[in-house]
């Protein structure tokens, strides 16, 4: 079972690779049903590695599913050009077929990313059965099985739509990228790296936490990835240093969730963005640096003051030279610098990847002075590796295609479009903050991509309606996307910290959200000053960076409570309210929120003796 796993896994990438290095160039259509077809095979004949104490027919229901994941795709490979040249004409074995996909995906869905998509995926497609039962605005014209089977099945707006498409072009080169960077000791590299920068400073473990995972981020994109690859070292780092277990978790689990949104890679909802919006991934890459500084800032400055406030004394770490560091590893700067600046030229995304990992191999080979076994090896592990890790948001992305086809067929996104309009009266702010509700509602328990996919159907329509710009609207749900990561009651990032910490999940789940409440504010900011988003003249974006940055050390300050000393309630308000206003594009607003953080600053305040 394993060597069909491996084989299958390593095949689907080298396709993709062949596919994107343009020595075979196959059709859309042909390279998502491959896609699909693969990623369900390989989800379902993965669980049998793991079901030695099954049942005889348990298993054999599992190698059924993974078998008539292949039948099901070879046979809209096959079929797809008949119903296309047709009109889309279909029989009544192709909606046989079509329902036993959408079966499929279902059931992977809820094997590989839990309940809570498949259930809303499968109540997405009840809908257009009970719609003209329903009241008021959910109330819509009913459809038959076989028109909506054939639409899902059999078009490009259901499974084989945008979502797969990202899946298949930009998401597994990526996913492929960083298993090749892992198995070849990138981690490593930059943990050592992030390591070396930190030692003999105040607060060095959560520092070198939150440069690790920003680093691991920046390649990664997966906020509960990011917790698993960066905290088994950091936290209990953090921990030896003298950090409660909750905040060591909690610290981890905030670090990890900016990865999605720090360029150049930004997770996979970043590359479905700029195939919705009709932009190049640079300039949504661009949109997100300022963000994504700001965010890692704000717990950067937290840290810094908490460990201020309790008193933490500097600890001697380990030695480790940032020389002899880079020395052994500097060949991982060149792919990751590869990658960035074919982005930055213009190349597509797919195509930096690919570029990115050929130079990795040539950089490592030179280091190596040689070609040897490990090397085959290090590749076939990267190629498994990478497609294995494809699966949950492949299938995830299947699962909001189900979502987005019903949305296209019934017109229920402008319907539900139409509900938040009316909830906030035609006011900009009010839409703004039920937007934020959906959006972390949404993004509880659900991958960042499959929520984005939904928010961007469903919601953003209606931002864009009320005059937020289009990139705005979008990068607003894209945050609160993310960021649901580490917002309680459903917060995944914040519990792989906690399993990691050894903490009570509830108190981590809460303590991220107090430290990342910079990142709830940021969205706002961007969608009234759009200088946040590196759009504007050059005067106008320096000086908003400036103010930004002042406001983001207020917000942190009023967090932790410390600022020059410890502060009390009222002026931790006033800080807070400042910052704001910093951020807050604006001449007024920023002249108003310096005076108050001079204010504080100006008063003092006494010192608390702390522990050490």
């Amino acid at each position: 079972m394993k060597k069909i796993i491996f084989v299958a896994a390593i095949l689907t990438s080298l396709i993709h690779l062949v596919n994107v290095s343009g020595i075979v160039s196959f059709s859309a259509m042909t390279i998502r049903t491959f896609h699909l077809m693969m990623m369900l095979f390989i989800c379902f004949w993965s669980f049998l590695e793991r079901s030695q104490q099954w049942s005889k027919l348990n298993r054999f229901i599992r190698s059924l599913e993974a078998v008539l994941a292949l039948i099901s795709g070879v046979y809209i490979l096959v079929r797809w050009e008949s119903i296309t040249s047709s009109g889309g004409v279909t029989t009544k074995l192709d909606i046989l077929v079509g329902i036993l996909a959408i079966f499929l995906v279902l059931e992977a869905t809820r094997r590989a990313t839990g309940f809570a998509l498949a259930i809303i995926s499968g109540l997405f497609l009840v809908y257009p059965f009970i719609a003209p039962y329903l009241p008021s605005i959910l109330k819509g014209k009913g459809y038959t099985l076989s028109r909506v089977t054939a639409f899902l099945f059999t078009s490009t707006e259901g499974l084989f739509g945008i979502p797969i498409g990202v899946s298949s072009t930009y998401i597994i080169l990526f996913c492929i990228y960083g298993a090749f960077l892992s198995e070849f000791g990138a981690s490593e590299f930059l943990y050592k790296f992030a390591l070396s920068i930190t030692k003999n400073v105040t607060a060095a473990a959560a520092k070198t936490s939150i440069i690790f995972s920003a680093l691991v981020g920046m390649i990664s994109g997966s906020a509960a990835g990011n917790v698993a690859i960066t905290g088994s070292l950091t936290i209990p780092m953090m921990i030896r240093e003298g950090y409660e277990p909750v905040k060591a978790g909690a610290i981890s689990a905030v670090a990890a969730t900016g990865g999605q949104i720090m360029p150049p890679i930004m997770g996979a909802a970043a590359f479905i963005m700029a195939e919705i919006i009709g932009k190049p991934y640079v300039h949504i890459m661009r949109a997100a640096v300022l963000p994504a500084i700001l965010y890692f800032l704000s717990i950067f400055i937290i840290v810094h003051l908490e460990a201020k406030r309790i008193r933490f004394k500097v600890h001697e770490k380990e030695e480790v030279s940032f020389y002899r560091v880079m020395k052994e590893g500097w060949y991982f700067i060149i792919p990751i610098v590869v990658l960035t600046y074919m982005l930055v030229i213009g190349f597509s995304p797919f195509k930096a990847a690919y570029y990115s990992i050929l130079s990795l191999l040539i950089v490592h080979i030179v280091s190596k002075h040689k070609v040897d076994k490990d090397l085959v090896f290090k590749i076939l592990n990267a190629l498994e590796k990478g497609a294995r890790d494809t699966v949950p948001i492949a299938i995830a992305c299947a699962a909001s295609g189900i979502i987005v086809g019903v949305l296209s067929l019934t017109g229920l996104g402008v319907r539900v479009s139409s509900l938040i309009f009316v909830f906030s009266w035609g006011n900009k702010l009010l839409a703004l903050i039920w937007t934020m509700v959906f959006s972390i509602i949404l993004g509880m328990g659900l991958p960042t991509t499959a929520a984005y996919l939904i928010l961007a159907s469903v919601v953003a329509p209606t931002l864009v309606k009320m005059g937020v710009s289009l990139l705005a609207a979008h990068m607003f749900v894209f945050f609160f996307g993310c960021i649901s990561t580490i917002t309680p009651p459903v917060a995944l990032a914040s519990y792989v910290a906690a399993s990691i910490a050894k903490a009570d999940l509830n108190k981590v789940g809460w303590t991220a959200f107090k430290y990342g409440l910079v990142s709830f504010v940021l969205p706002f900011m961007f969608v009234y000053g759009s200088t946040l988003l590196l759009e504007g003249t050059l005067f106008n974006i320096l000086f908003s960076i400036v103010f930004s940055i002042i406001g983001v050390l207020a917000i942190a300050a009023s967090i932790v409570g410390y600022f020059k000393g410890d502060l009390k309630l009222w002026q931790r308000f006033l800080l807070f309210g400042a910052g704001m206003l910093l951020i807050k594009e604006g001449l007024f607003t920023d002249l108003v929120g310096l005076l108050i953080v001079s204010f504080i600053y100006v008063l003092k305040p006494k010192t608390k003796e702390g522990i050490s």
